[in-house]
């Protein structure tokens, strides 16, 4: 992978988890200045800049919760009055599953709006100062859930699925100023949002690759997208879920 100049900054959302902690350590390795984001585990956020400045890379953590505008702009305005983000990883997402008919109004609101309104109110404000650095790469978290659907996932799968009409969109409007915009999308990931869901069996069962990926595998992939190497992939929506999709 080219190494990206080391003065360029991306931030992360969602940084302090087991996915966006591998992408925040990913590119601090490919030579970005990462802003790891919280929301309600800035001391977790911190923790992953910290090990990160201790393996002679560049970090800081920032809090902020990603489903309220204002409060979004208004951090997002401190960190711009210190130079542009280069590249914005859109990774805070959270699961509360049910059936449909049996789905809750807030358990759609509340996944809708930290997937897919948090990438609005994350990635719009900085669009005009990448066009002005005339570089930026936006990278969306989707899932192999807004590709093929999942049962009991009817919120889950509706967000992602609009991140990746958003970000194809995106693409269209931004590539001729040294903007790309991709989505990556993962299948079942090590780690605790999969919890006890996905026992051995059921992994050979879904998985042609007959088990979970490891962050580390998504990070690498969110790592070279974000490089001077990935400048002619725009508006792709890459799976990486073992053959599920």
């Amino acid at each position: 992978m080219t190494p990206s100049n080391p003065s360029r900054h991306a931030l992360v959302t969602g940084g302090s988890g087991d996915l966006g902690g591998a992408i925040c350590h990913a590119l601090a390795a490919g030579g970005y200045q990462v802003i790891v984001h919280a929301n309600r585990a800035p001391d977790r956020a911190e923790a992953v800049a910290a090990v990160i400045r201790a393996k002679g890379g560049q970090a800081r953590a920032v809090a902020f919760d990603v489903t309220d505008g204002a409060a979004t702009q208004a951090a997002l305005e401190a960190l711009l009055a210190e130079g542009p983000i280069h590249a914005v990883v859109s990774n805070a997402g959270v699961h509360d599953d049910a059936p449909m008919a049996g789905m809750r109004a807030e358990q759609w609101q509340r996944v809708v709006d930290i997937s897919l309104n948090g990438f609005f109110h994350v990635v719009q404000p900085l669009l005009l100062p990448m066009a002005r650095a005339r570089f930026g790469r936006v990278v969306a978290v989707g899932s192999v859930a807004g590709q093929i659907g999942n049962r009991g996932q009817a919120n889950y799968a509706a967000a992602k699925a609009g991140l990746h009409g958003a970000v194809k969109s995106l693409a269209r409007e931004m590539a001729s100023r040294g903007i790309t915009a991709n989505v990556v999308a993962p299948g079942v990931i090590e780690g605790r949002m999969i919890g006890e869901s996905f026992p051995p069996e059921r992994l050979r069962e879904i998985v042609p690759a007959q088990r979970a990926g490891r962050p580390e595998e998504v990070a690498a992939l969110v790592a070279f997208l974000c490089s001077e190497a990935a400048g002619y992939i725009n508006g792709q929506v890459i799976g990486i879920n073992g053959g599920m999709a």
